[in-house]
């Protein structure tokens, strides 16, 4: 018999509909279980779950302080007397949850898996329960150390997504990606085909790291006309600050210093903040508004999705006080987030 804990945390998945109003609900995480026994009776006959649902909310109103209670009723269970861990959670913020458990649990022997679902449980196109049922194959068949996100898209092949490389969802869709386009295993009819990525082997140890996330990193998006006076640093520690898909963002004061990044960078740095750069690719070629970025002491996070390097970035700084310790810990890479 096999063991599977399961964690309840809310989302769409443990949401039902009614009255033209989608929220949290009670009975919806367990329903979850008894479809799926419902419909693949022997596959139930073989597992034995267990259920926490240490917090019920739609993921939307997630915040970092959330990841730690999540985190601590895993580790209250001690995962590792399981067979594997299924995490449900909803999709907004989905990434970024994946983002934080993968960090944590990297050194965690059995798989640990997130699942979502697109509509409530009762809808006709919900893809809820099949993405449990790839989870639970998952931890039957693959038996993968590392936190993954088995996911179906509409119309689509179920993939299953390295947890630290989940980017959010595409605007006005339910469709989710791996950075690049490179999901870790497709699942088609029961089956499980390598997408070409290797296994997770060699691992950066990071002994003594605790779920502490710091709440005081500022990320801020690029967009035409972005004044950056409409920002305060009082109690910042850090800024995040997402390019362009060249890996670029506005450099120059012909608009106006309030526009331009180079501005804002110095700013920061005589308020004592640090500026992080993200996503960009490593290549030997660089733009030259972002080589004029580095140059004004902006950091580059690099070859990493915007999700992975702000968790990150606030695990480091929950973490670390010295500068040296703090770049180390972004470099390394911990859980699978450096995509070479």
């Amino acid at each position: 018999m096999k063991q599977i804990l399961v964690v309840f945390t809310g989302g769409t998945i443990g949401s039902a509909a009614g009255e033209g109003t989608i929220k949290p609900s009670e009975a919806a995480p367990f329903k979850l279980l008894g479809e799926f026994r419902r419909r693949f009776p022997e596959k139930a006959d073989e597992i034995a779950f267990e259920s926490v649902e240490p917090i019920r909310l739609l993921s939307e109103n997630l915040a970092p302080p959330a990841w730690p209670i999540i985190i601590e009723a895993i580790a209250a269970k001690q995962p590792e007397r399981y067979d594997g861990v299924i995490v449900t959670h909803g999709t907004d913020t989905l990434a970024y949850t994946a983002a934080a458990l993968a960090f944590y649990f990297h050194g965690l022997k059995v798989p640990l898996l997130l699942v979502s679902s697109d509509h409530p449980l009762d809808h006709p196109q919900a893809n809820g329960l099949d993405n449990f049922r790839c989870a639970v194959d998952f931890i039957l068949d693959v038996k993968e150390s590392g936190a993954f996100v088995p996911y179906r898209n509409q119309g689509q092949t179920m993939q299953v997504h390295r947890g630290t490389r989940l980017a959010s969802s595409l605007q006005l869709s339910g469709d989710f990606f791996s950075v690049q386009g490179q999901s870790y295993l497709e699942y088609r009819d029961g089956r499980f085909l390598s997408q070409g990525l290797p296994a997770l082997s060699a691992r950066a140890e990071t002994a003594g790291v605790k779920a502490r996330f710091s709440e005081r990193i500022l990320m801020i998006r690029p967009y035409p006309g972005l004044d950056y006076t409409h920002f305060s640093l009082d109690g910042v520690e850090a800024v995040l600050h997402d390019l362009y898909h060249s890996g670029t963002a506005c450099s120059t004061p012909q608009w106006g210093e309030n526009h331009s990044l180079l501005a804002f960078i110095k700013r920061c740095r005589q308020q004592g903040v640090k500026v992080y750069l993200a996503p960009a690719r490593k290549s030997p070629d660089t733009y030259e508004s972002t080589r004029f970025l580095l140059d004004a002491g902006a950091e580059m996070i690099w070859n990493m999705s915007l999700e992975a390097a702000y968790v990150k970035l606030a695990l480091a700084y929950g973490n670390f006080r010295e500068p040296q310790d703090i770049t180390a810990f972004l470099a390394a890479d911990i859980a699978g987030e450096l995509v070479l």
